[in-house]
């Protein structure tokens, strides 16, 4: 079992939030999502998984900070965009795939799925931790998409409410958390 996580001045937790390429509404359909969940799962390997939420054209996470920022950021962004881009390749997703398309790069990239902009907060304070958690978790409702946050499949609100379904797409670590202050 892994060591219990304390949010600290030490140990600060990552707000991240990734935009696709132009805001290119990529996450529309549920099968994409659903690759955008193994991606970040098997990007758990890495760092602790805290809470997310995918949305159409960008996602919210809140993670540990096992070594850099900018690592934990490579690793999140790499992973992800790889599988994504190789599902729209292997599935003929011609018009998205244009749509991401970019100058080659020196690695030989053809496509971008993430605007290269970083948008990360580190997250001291339990407060704050529970103040992201919430924006996180109502990011689906604030859009229309549901009237509940826990009604949103996409999200770990249902694991923080306490009800999580059989067959969540994505585990997070949220009993890894020590708290100081017992949560409300």
């Amino acid at each position: 079992m892994a060591h219990r996580y304390l949010i600290s001045q030490d140990s600060p937790c990552l707000y991240i939030t990734l935009v696709t390429k132009d805001r290119h509404p990529v996450f529309r359909k549920d099968e994409l999502k659903e690759v955008m969940c193994k991606a970040i799962d098997e990007a758990r390997k890495y760092f602790l998984l805290f809470a997310y939420v995918i949305m159409i054209d960008h996602l919210h996470v809140l993670t540990s900070r096992p070594s850099t920022t900018s690592e934990v950021l490579r690793t999140l962004k790499g992973i992800t965009a790889r599988r994504v881009i190789d599902y729209l390749k292997e599935n003929n997703y011609a018009s998205s795939l244009a749509k991401l398309k970019h100058q080659t790069r020196d690695r030989n990239y053809q496509h971008s799925l993430w605007q290269t902009e970083k948008n990360v907060l580190e997250v001291y304070s339990e407060r704050l931790f529970r103040e992201k958690l919430n924006y996180i978790h109502q990011n689906p409702v604030r859009a229309g998409l549901v009237k509940r946050a826990i009604d949103y499949r996409w999200s770990s609100a249902r694991i923080w409410a306490g009800c999580p379904q059989d067959d969540e797409p994505l585990l997070i670590d949220k009993d890894l958390i020590y708290w100081r202050k017992r949560p409300k």
